[in-house]
């Protein structure tokens, strides 16, 4: 009796909080409540274990949920566990002198968060919108992930050269995207690769795949790639070792 009391409290504060707020209320109600983070928790290892794919947006009974995943602190904790076990193996790796031995690096939830921007499409819950996604970018204000800053700068200050490649458009987001990492900390990377028009078209897997072979045919090795995206770590030259940073906002395939 107590625990269905608690629930339909919980239920009530969380209908006055939307009608307050005018936000779409998720689908879970009592007694269904303990039974959606259950779910949304098996769904959110599912994307990240590439067992779920091509899913367009997240299940809206999982606001809530996604909402404190990424806000709440254990978001920043997952990617902190990421980068520890980078950091282990690239303290193993002595780079040679020649300045080939690289490590490319996604953007876009990779260096820089959108989470803010993500926060007003209900972390994923609604449908992608090019549009808006773009307007935003256009601000340059999508802040450092602070962790992988952190890495970043482990991997310059090491001798590694850092390669970032990005799907985002270098005709329309090309200087902002430069000056948003620049005034983010992101300085000393070997080169920024933004997709081009000869790319257009192309899946992520596609593009990535033949930016990484001609970074191979240039003689880089490469030691490690970072992504958020299954997409940024799939296909050919993927490199020696690769890392999922955790995304459950977005699917880019």
């Amino acid at each position: 009796m107590m625990k269905r009391t608690q629930e339909l409290l919980v239920f009530l504060v969380l209908t006055l909080f939307y009608k307050a707020t005018g936000m779409k209320q998720p689908c879970c109600k009592p007694p269904q409540l303990a039974d959606c983070g259950s779910f949304c928790l098996s769904w959110r290892l599912a994307v990240e274990a590439n067992n779920v794919r091509g899913w367009r947006t997240v299940p809206t009974q999982c606001f809530l949920y996604l909402q404190t995943y990424m806000t709440g602190g254990q978001y920043d904790r997952d990617v902190e566990f990421i980068v520890g076990e980078i950091t282990s193996y690239v303290n193993g790796i002595v780079p040679s002198d020649d300045g080939k031995d690289a490590w490319i690096l996604d953007v876009d939830d990779t260096c820089i968060s959108n989470v803010y921007y993500y926060k007003g499409k209900r972390y994923g819950c609604d449908p992608y919108d090019p549009s808006a996604f773009r307007a935003w970018a256009m601000t340059g204000g999508c802040p450092a992930i602070p962790a992988m800053l952190g890495l970043f700068n482990k991997l310059v200050n090491s001798g590694f050269k850092v390669i970032l490649l990005t799907g985002r458009n270098e005709e329309t987001l090309g200087q902002v995207t430069i000056e948003n990492l620049r005034n983010q900390g992101f300085l000393g990377y070997e080169r920024l690769i933004l997709r081009t028009a000869a790319y257009k078209g192309q899946s992520a897997v596609e593009y990535k795949s033949a930016i990484r072979k001609k970074l191979v045919d240039e003689g880089y090795r490469i030691w490690g790639n970072i992504g958020d995206q299954w997409s940024d770590l799939h296909g050919d030259y993927v490199g020696n070792r690769t890392f999922k940073l955790p995304n459950p906002m977005y699917f880019v395939p």
